[in-house]
């Protein structure tokens, strides 16, 4: 059977479109948008991707409400037992408030906006 990516959905996500578009494209992968209110049918899927946006607005912070979406418990069940999960963008907020990643979201020194590169290094994989 070939596999099956899950992309959720919240109200305030705007590039699922994109993200289904990628993975058929690119990865060759049957994608289906699952909504943030459903529960995760997770011996359906191989991995989870969760698109940016602005989920709820990110009112209080980023991710802070979306971490307690009913498809986030069979989301963090999936990841515990080894299922691949991807954040792009807001989604990797929503995993850092839902505890599925290490470390925590801090503002600049500044306090203002910056663009400017950044460069990161892995240190173990």
């Amino acid at each position: 059977m070939a596999p099956r990516v899950a992309v959720v959905q919240f109200p305030g996500t705007n590039c699922e479109r994109e993200t289904v578009r990628a993975i058929r494209d690119v990865c060759g992968c049957a994608a289906d948008v699952l909504w943030h209110a459903d529960q995760f049918p997770d011996e359906t899927y191989s991995a989870v991707v969760i698109p940016g946006g602005f989920a709820h607005g990110d009112h209080l912070r980023a991710g802070a409400i979306a971490r307690f979406a009913p498809i986030m418990r069979g989301i963090e069940e999936f990841a515990q037992h080894g299922g691949l999960v991807m954040g792009i963008c807001n989604g990797f907020q929503i995993l850092l408030e839902a505890g599925l990643l290490p470390g925590a979201m801090l503002r600049n020194a500044s306090l203002q906006f910056r663009s400017e590169w950044v460069y990161c290094r892995v240190e173990s994989t």
